[in-house]
């Protein structure tokens, strides 16, 4: 397959040029001579590596906590029409027999495949955090850290386990980050009521990365910089749900500024809404009601989101100064850097797996390719 009249997006820049993708790999940029009959013209849209989704629980009107593969599975069809082309399935603070029944549906999802955006593995998110910073997880299913509870709810899919969303500052924490980091599983500081010095503590027992900036835990201020403080202060990664809702558009920039590009990645933190008209859906078993692009729990707080990586790519170009290939890079690779598959996903670059991204000077998708395969088409 040949794609021609491209605006290919890389890491530093945006040409023109082709791309030949042979047995589901980028096998050459701009190929001199090719006999390929199989030839796209995409007519001067971009063509970006695709995106890569560390924090999603649902989409499509299914949730990661359904616990079944068929659900991984719509999910995985629903965000690969938006551009996603990797993601790691986010369980909520449910029981751990709950917790196991997803793991063991992600697992199967990640080795056997899906019919959409490939599965790299889970982000756990809880049940290890603060009751005082609940968000829209459910507080009767909190437990203590402990590798022994950690077990309990991934048993044989263990290996499946990208990250873990904890909070630093509860017992046990930290002794589990350790041990879990030295497992080679990103421990990321969220739900959290730390302050800066515990949460400057937890990084240097594994925490490598912050989860939903400034969402969920201690904000910043002149005397107290909590978690927020410690992720600008510090060298860990973190990542956006850039939706203009969750974070305003200056606290953005202002923490992109800090933090740099490459220590910034977009997430959707989407829930089964994601792709469906409003009404009420559930999320951890609890009601969501979803109106005007927010989704929120009975008492107003917010509980996750609607949004797709390719609107909130276009969110931050509208609203940012950054150029668009930075801002795809944050939706891209620094994600499959996170997930340690940078090595062939995340970038256009000859013998990288051929994800991929078509889209028009709206950031509306218009084909995503997933291995060479096309997924979706609407060129």
């Amino acid at each position: 397959m040949l794609l021609k009249n491209c605006n290919i997006v890389f890491l530093d820049r945006i040409e023109k040029g082709s791309l030949l993708i042979e047995n589901g790999i980028i096998k050459e940029i701009n190929p001199s001579e090719t006999k390929v009959q199989n030839a796209i013209d995409c007519k001067g849209l971009y063509v970006s590596p695709g995106f890569v989704d560390v924090h999603i629980h649902g989409a499509g009107g299914h949730d990661t906590m359904d616990g079944t593969f068929e659900a991984i599975n719509e999910i995985s069809k629903t965000i690969c029409k938006y551009g996603t082309t990797s993601f790691t399935p986010t369980t909520m603070t449910m029981s751990a027999d709950d917790i196991l029944k997803s793991m063991m549906s992600i697992k199967k999802a990640k080795i056997e495949g899906t019919d959409g955006a490939i599965v790299l593995g889970a982000h756990l998110e809880g049940p290890f955090i603060s009751p005082s910073a609940i968000g829209a997880q459910n507080p009767n299913y909190l437990i203590s850290p402990s590798y022994e509870n950690f077990e309990s709810m991934t048993g044989d899919a263990i290996d499946a386990v990208v990250s873990i969303t904890m909070a630093p500052e509860v017992e046990g924490a930290k002794e589990l980050a350790s041990i879990l980091s030295s497992k080679g599983i990103r421990c990321s500081m969220g739900h959290t009521k730390a302050t800066y010095e515990q949460a400057i503590d937890g990084i240097k027992h594994g925490f490598c990365h912050s989860t939903h900036l400034f969402n969920a835990m201690t904000g910043f201020t002149h005397r107290e910089p909590g978690v927020v403080g410690a992720t600008f202060d510090s060298d860990i990664t973190t990542e956006t749900i850039s939706d203009g809702i969750h974070i305003s558009y200056p606290s953005l920039r202002v923490a992109y500024k800090q933090k740099g590009t490459d220590k910034t990645l977009l997430v959707t933190d989407a829930m089964c809404a994601c792709g469906m008209p409003d009404g009420t859906y559930a999320l951890g078993g609890q009601p969501v009601i979803v109106k005007n692009g927010a989704a929120r729990l009975e008492n107003g707080a917010l509980a996750g989101s609607i949004l797709t990586l390719n609107r909130a790519i276009k969110n931050l170009y509208d609203n940012t100064d950054y150029p668009l290939y930075e801002i795809v890079k944050m939706a891209s690779y620094n994600g499959a850097k996170y997930c340690r598959v940078d090595d062939k996903k995340g970038q256009i670059k000859e013998n990288f797996d051929a994800d991929l991204t078509v889209f028009d000077e709206n950031i509306d998708v218009k084909m995503t390719i997933i291995g060479g395969k096309v997924v979706y088409n609407n060129l």
